[in-house]
């Protein structure tokens, strides 16, 4: 089924495309070449020039259907008027109406066809349906009873399927402009560095290995590495993080993001279809082509109601022929039950949600893979968190701080930062970071050095100072004051590491250094309470550092010391126990969890972005993007069954008022009127979708 509706909407777009012939040539020139050179093998409609056409075709046909309506008997009985008569007025809206016909009604005669040809009647089928109906009735009208005027009503169906496929496919091209607005990202040229300096070049000559020159406020023309330079870069368009991100020697650079003040040198590590910007075009195109479960539940609906129309409609005729014999308004009903079948609510119900959803999530850094793992992450009721580097900064740090013999915290971290120096131990750069935080400056101290497998020592004041762990103190035959000796003990019951500064043998300071818990995590697990989903936690560490961290957090279930290959079975457990489970992991070392959850979420490293075993791929690693997911979820598939339901309840009211169940109390429905009611549910759904963009997602 899935395939099948694939194939049918390739096919759709391809008479689309044909349609549209004519009006290629008021296509956005800047859009187009985008679209064409950032196409990485996807099926991707640029929406552009079916918008203009259906516009274009719209306005013309308003234009056509003026004199169609003046020169209508029914209407100019309605109202009480009368045009000027002369010769062969009474042709002149047949004249316009027909014109309306092969120029409105065309297109949807052309989208008809693959429909016809696959034999699954759809919305084209319905549309194309109704319109020839209304012509061929009016046409026969025309002849059998000149004062009926039946032209008014085929002329204003075709500009009333006009304008709603035009806003259709002006809300779809603004819900999937996400993708050009991505593709404007990437320059057209780079700055390679050579021997002789720098030269200007297509950014498609780039290879892996060139050094290229990122000057302040330029784009980074490819994915790489800094290789010199420092500067701060505002990665909001990829990654949704909106403070800029400060970058030197080491760290890498995404494609398409801004630089910032400082001139970068960059070694380019991937370029073009390898890009992120092209890996996370591509998971925006599979998920807005991917169907959901509900797009092909609104599909099979369109299908149905096609038959559903032919058989009201032999009804209505057999029903009223038995009532009233044959005459004009029999066929007159059942024109008018064909006509207002049409389920073009129900055929933008699904897909115009599915586009927002898409786009609202790649804005918040969400990339959707599978349409299918947005919609059951609304059904999860447990999520797993990998602890190293989801929940916690995957860093080590400082945790903790306790003092003694009159030193103060700030005074201690500053110390301890001078005499730790430029080290990059672990140690070293935990300290480096705390005193950072803490804007502290390192004071002056001499005569550094190393005491092998027990710390450092310098001078401080005239005083011989340290830092270092337990065996430093054994060394120095230092006491550990009570309020340290606590410390240590309660910092040993949370599986945290202890480093001491000492003063003269006197311990004045402890540190207590584990991997840092990230601030997001707390607000992410007491979302996820709130939305009544348990949180678990999986690890390799120890059951102290696990229980430390998940009482912290507040983690309902937390499991240690497990090995990589058996964090599927842990997720298997939990299912067994009938719970639905998403699993947020790294998209390498989680795949097996990943695979087998529910819900595979992949943390993606802002350049990884093409991870196969994950449903969905977070840009950052943020647990609150996490909730964000089952947040629009959830408000996703509310939209998309409000519109199922108003744009069926449409037609299961508005098919039986056609066929005239209320005709003895005096309440028939006309194809223009139906048509009017059709267009209006048409818009209700758009702007319900529409609403969908206010949906609040945590930063």
């Amino acid at each position: 089924m899935e395939h099948h509706s694939a194939h049918t909407g390739n096919a759709r777009e391809q008479a689309m495309d044909h349609a549209t012939h004519g009006a290629t040539e008021h296509h956005d020139p800047q859009a187009h070449a985008a679209h064409s050179g950032h196409n990485h093998g996807g099926a991707h409609v640029d929406h552009t020039g079916h918008e203009i056409m259906f516009r274009n075709r719209f306005w013309v046909s308003l234009l056509l259907t003026i004199p169609v309506l003046l020169f209508s008997p029914m209407l100019q009985d309605w109202f009480g008027f009368s045009m000027p008569e002369f010769a062969g007025d009474r042709w002149i809206g047949s004249a316009f109406a027909i014109a309306i016909f092969f120029y409105g009604g065309l297109p949807f005669l052309q989208m008809a066809v693959p429909e016809v040809k696959n034999r699954q009647p759809a919305m084209m089928t319905l549309i194309s349906l109704a319109i020839t109906v209304a012509f061929v009735y009016s046409v026969f009208a025309v002849f059998a009873a000149p004062d009926s005027g039946f032209f008014w009503e085929m002329a204003t169906l075709i500009d009333i399927m006009l304008l709603g496929h035009w806003i259709e496919m002006r809300s779809v091209r603004q819900a999937s402009g996400a993708l050009n607005e991505l593709a404007k990202l990437m320059p057209d040229t780079a700055e390679r560095i050579t021997n002789g300096g720098t030269e200007e070049v297509p950014v498609s000559q780039l290879r892996n290995d060139d050094l290229i020159l990122v000057r302040p406020g330029a784009s980074v023309p490819a994915d790489g590495r800094v290789e010199e330079g420092h500067s701060d870069v505002n990665e909001a368009m990829i990654t949704g993080e909106s403070k800029p991100v400060e970058k030197n020697p080491g760290d890498e650079v995404i494609g398409g993001t801004i630089n910032g003040d400082g001139s970068l040198r960059v070694r380019v590590t991937a370029t073009g279809e390898e890009t992120a910007l092209a890996g996370i075009m591509r998971l925006v195109e599979q998920a807005q082509q991917s169907k959901s479960n509900t797009q092909i539940l609104a599909d099979r609906a369109a299908g149905w109601l096609f038959y559903v129309a032919l058989i009201v409609a032999a009804i209505t005729i057999v029903a009223w022929v038995i009532a009233v014999g044959f005459e004009l308004d029999v066929l007159e009903r059942a024109v008018t039950v064909l006509v207002i079948a049409c389920p073009h609510a129900l055929g933008l119900a699904v897909p115009l949600v599915v586009a927002i959803s898409t786009s609202q999530g790649a804005r918040n850094g969400i990339l959707v893979r599978d349409r299918l793992a947005l919609e059951e992450a609304r059904l999860i009721d447990t999520v797993i968190f990998d602890k190293t580097g989801t929940l916690t900064e995957g860093e080590f740090g400082v945790v903790n701080v306790a003092t003694a013999n009159g030193w103060d915290e700030d005074r201690a971290l500053a110390v301890a930062l001078a005499v730790e120096g430029d080290s990059e131990h672990l140690i070293a750069r935990g300290i480096r970071r705390a005193a950072q935080e803490r804007n502290l400056t390192p004071p002056a101290v001499n005569d550094f050095e190393a005491i092998k497998g027990r710390g450092i020592q310098a001078t401080y004041e005239g005083r011989t100072v340290y830092v270092g762990g337990p065996r430093l103190l054994e060394m120095l035959e230092s006491n550990l004051p009570d309020a340290l000796s606590r410390f240590r003990d309660d910092a040993g019951t949370k599986g945290q590491s202890v480093v001491y500064l000492i003063d003269d043998a006197k311990p004045v300071a402890a540190f207590a250094l584990a991997d840092v818990i990230r601030q997001e995590s707390r607000e992410a697990v007491r979302r996820l309470h709130a939305m009544g989903i348990e949180v678990a936690m999986l690890t390799g560490d120890s059951e102290a550092v696990a229980r430390a961290v998940a009482e912290e957090i507040g983690i309902d279930t937390y499991f240690a010391e497990v090995l990589p290959e058996h964090k599927d079975q842990k997720v298997a457990e939990l299912q067994k126990q009938g719970k639905r489970v998403a699993m947020v992991g790294d998209g390498v070392n989680d795949a097996p969890a990943l695979t087998r959850a529910d819900v595979g979420i992949a943390i993606g490293s802002g350049t990884d972005v093409a991870i196969e075993s994950a449903g969905i791929i977070l840009v950052r690693s943020n647990p609150l993007d996490a909730v964000n997911i089952f947040e629009l979820s959830r408000a996703t598939y509310r939209k998309m069954i409000q519109n199922l339901l108003w744009a069926t309840g449409y037609n299961v009211v508005a098919l039986p008022l056609a066929a005239g169940v209320l005709a003895p109390i005096g309440i028939l429905l006309s194809p223009a009127v139906g048509a009017l009611f059709m267009s209006l549910s048409t818009v209700i759904v758009a702007i319900n979708a529409q609403l969908l963009r206010r949906v609040q997602l945590a930063s």
